[in-house]
């Protein structure tokens, strides 16, 4: 209640340019329109429609005195908070710029006379006031054992991913089926069935099938992949004893870390016609240089390079996180080390192998960078929705009809992996005693690992050295001549009287995104690591929508979900187009898919006997979730903060639709400078946003620490010991895996 006055009776209740500033504090407030808070326009006769909610905020101050456990008190927050709640929608949609936003209402009640801006800070503490009156209500009415913060958590989860997921896309499906003269589902349909989108011509001997199969394919096929490769890499570093772990740690992270068409770009200068590699293998075997490259071989390597970190940073996780008592009863029954591996550990592993298949299937289907570039006749998914609302066509509605074909897919992949996984448990992580060391692989396994992670890891070593290296030619193919004019155009540093000026062309771009992704990190991990608790740990009714609902971000191609963020957010109620919280927002549910999947298969590990004990000693489910769960799900939260740190500096496909002048992007700089034939610039800006990221990532690495849950590597001088505590809300420490 106190929030929701402070929005509705001090802070200004409309939007202002400039949301983190405090310049309306000097600017006419309290009594301006335009800064006033909604109680100070209500006393001076002004936007009187938001009267109804300060009745509405007094309300439960009848409640005082009474007890959580009378009927009264769940049943008048829940009213209060749903109709609070839904008459700020109401009125925000029916009110707008011009008055009524409905002409029927326009006949109903006449001329408004008024208009109404977008939503700012007053209006926003009084929506999250409502929204948690109500779910107070509902927990006092019994729902979920009467816990609070689950109820108010799942309230806040449902309402985000509604607000920036559901809405924007379901705007831009109705405007896909509008026409000239109104709603046309014919249409839709014809679109929807084409032979453009579903042809089989290369099946009968043709050159080219739809876009749908030339999607499905690639993504499979990358799933796999990628999956298989970042099984390797994490064996490789957790179960070989190989001495040079972080250093292969850094350099599967690389492709993550770089801007997708910059990969793409550095397959073109080595297989590309002209590329090195293909002139050299042509002059020493006298084979006719091709442009084989460009279509699907030349995507599928780029998507290898640019995917198999994310399945290693999920599957690292996992592979740590499998108990080593269980393989070492294996050993005790007398398997050998093979057997063990095969029968115990690798199917314990499931949980993380399905998630990093979903998210590399997803991210090829919703990749747009790397087709750009690379996939010449190789028509996909994501490259025609972008040219159906930016090229020649112009047509929206094709663009949804190719989304929803996308989505569909993502949703078949999803319901796969859970049919394989099943209902089965893959529990080993428990409050009991220490769980031991884990086994080494069998060595024909071991050097084979070494083979296939040793030949990936040189070729993304050449890929990066093209990449570096062509930040210093002056003109790529043309003047090789090595220079520093790149850099210093574009990250020049000069002193004036004033003091130090950041003369470069880049710098604005390269701090603006700099702000943006430092904030939108660390909420994404957050969200998505609290979805992934409620979803692991919770029952509720509407669970499956729910996790359905986590995961529909992901399946949209950042070009859609930019497209429908104009749409939805360029007008009031909620107005934040040319904003950086538009930017932060997109960001935020778009990759917080990756810290619920990270989150859930890390969790499927955590016996249930650890909330148990936790809820037995009197702490709370708040406290057990900061407490217990979140620091044995450090892995977890560390690929939650580096992916969405990451994507929020690479981003292309969304942001390409959302910048603006004041909040401009490296990728749209980068993507700017490509369109001039200023290479050198864009490799040279791409460079030193590799080496930025490396070192955030490793700051991140520090700040967030690992988890042990075993005598892995630790050692005193009196035996083995356990570095991990983790705190019992009882005022004590206790450890985890018991006594060294």
């Amino acid at each position: 209640m106190a929030v929701g006055w402070v929005g509705f009776a001090l802070l200004p209740w409309y939007g202002l340019d400039g949301f983190f500033g405090l310049s309306w504090l000097f600017d006419g407030y309290p009594l301006d329109s335009e800064v006033a808070p909604a109680l100070f326009l209500n006393l001076q006769g002004q936007k009187l429609w938001l009267a109804p909610l300060g009745f509405l905020l007094l309300a439960p101050f009848l409640l005082w005195g009474r007890a959580k456990s009378d009927p009264l008190f769940g049943r008048l927050l829940i009213l209060v908070g749903a109709a609070g709640f839904g008459w700020l929608l109401v009125q925000g949609f029916s009110i707008g710029l011009r008055g009524w936003q409905f002409d029927w209402l326009n006949g109903l009640f006449g001329e408004l006379g008024d208009r109404q801006f977008g939503m700012g800070y007053g209006a926003l503490l009084v929506a999250g006031a409502f929204l948690f009156l109500f779910t107070l209500g509902v927990a006092a009415r019994g729902a979920i054992g009467g816990d609070v913060f689950v109820v108010s958590s799942i309230g806040f989860v449902v309402t985000m991913v509604a607000i920036f997921i559901f809405m924007p896309i379901l705007q831009m499906f109705a405007n896909a089926m509008e026409t000239d003269t109104g709603y046309s589902p014919l249409v839709f349909l014809g679109k929807l069935f084409s032979e453009r989108i579903w042809g089989l011509d290369c099946v009968f001997g043709g050159t080219r099938c739809g876009v749908a199969w030339n999607s499905l394919l690639l993504a499979v096929l990358v799933g796999l992949a990628t999956t298989f490769l970042g099984l390797v890499f994490a064996l490789v570093v957790t179960r070989t004893g190989f001495k040079y772990g972080k250093l292969l740690r850094a350099l599967t992270v690389l492709p993550i870390i770089t801007p997708a068409f910059v990969i793409g770009l550095a397959i073109i200068l080595l297989f590309g016609l002209s590329g090195a590699v293909t002139q050299g293998i042509s002059g020493m075997l006298g084979i006719q240089p091709t442009r084989w490259v460009y279509g699907l071989p030349g995507l599928l390597i780029a998507q290898l390079l640019a995917f198999t970190p994310i399945a290693f940073l999920v599957l690292i996780g996992v592979v740590e996180g499998v108990s080593p008592s269980m393989e070492e009863a294996s050993q005790t029954l007398r398997a050998s080390r093979w057997q063990t591996f095969w029968t115990v550990s690798l199917p314990l592993m499931r949980p993380g192998l399905a998630n990093a298949f979903l998210l590399g299937f997803i991210e090829s289907l919703a990749d747009f960078g790397n087709p750009l570039v690379l996939s010449g006749n190789y028509d996909v998914l994501s490259t025609e929705i972008f040219f159906a609302i930016v090229g020649a066509q112009n047509d929206a509605g094709l663009a949804a009809i190719l989304a929803l074909v996308l989505l569909v897919f993502t949703l078949g992949a999803f319901y796969a992996q859970r049919f394989w996984l099943g209902k089965r448990s893959y529990t080993t992580v428990s409050g009991k005693g220490d769980s031991g060391v884990h086994p080494h692989l069998p060595s024909v396994l071991t050097w084979v690992l070494y083979a296939i992670a040793g030949v990936w890891t040189f070729f993304t070593v050449v890929v990066y050295a093209t990449i570096f290296y062509g930040s210093f030619v002056k003109l790529w193919g043309v003047d090789q001549t090595l220079t520093f004019q790149h850099y210093i155009k574009a990250f020049s540093i000069g002193w004036t009287g004033f003091g130090l000026h950041w003369s470069g062309s880049a710098w604005q771009s390269f701090w603006t995104t700099m702000e943006i992704a430092l904030i939108s990190a660390p909420l994404t991990a957050g969200i998505g690591l609290l979805t992934a608790y409620l979803l692991v740990r919770q029952n509720f009714r509407g669970k499956n929508a729910f996790e359905f609902a986590t995961m529909l971000s992901f399946a949209i191609p950042g070009t859609v979900i930019g497209v429908s963020y104009i749409i939805a957010f360029n007008v009031p109620p909620i107005e934040l187009t040319g904003t950086g919280i538009i930017l932060v927002l997109s960001f935020i549910f778009r990759n917080m898919p990756v810290g619920v999947r990270a989150g859930v298969a890390s969790m499927s590990q955590l016996d249930r006997s650890l909330d148990e004990s936790s809820l037995t000693l009197g702490a709370n489910s708040f406290q057990t979730f900061r407490r217990i769960i979140l620091p044995l799900l450090r892995p977890a939260m560390l690929a939650a903060l580096v992916y969405s740190f990451v994507r929020a500096m690479t981003a292309i496909s969304a942001v390409i639709f959302l910048v603006s002048a004041r909040y401009d992007l490296s990728t749209s700089y980068i993507v700017g400078r490509v369109e001039n034939n200023e290479y050198g610039i864009a490799i040279a800006y791409s460079t030193v946003l590799i080496f930025v990221m490396l070192v955030v990532i490793g700051l991140m690495q520090l700040l967030v620490g690992r988890r042990n849950i075993g005598r892995r590597g630790v050692q005193s001088k009196g035996g083995w010991s356990v570095r991990t505590n983790v705190g019992i809300p009882t005022g004590g420490q206790q450890t985890i895996a018991g006594a060294g």
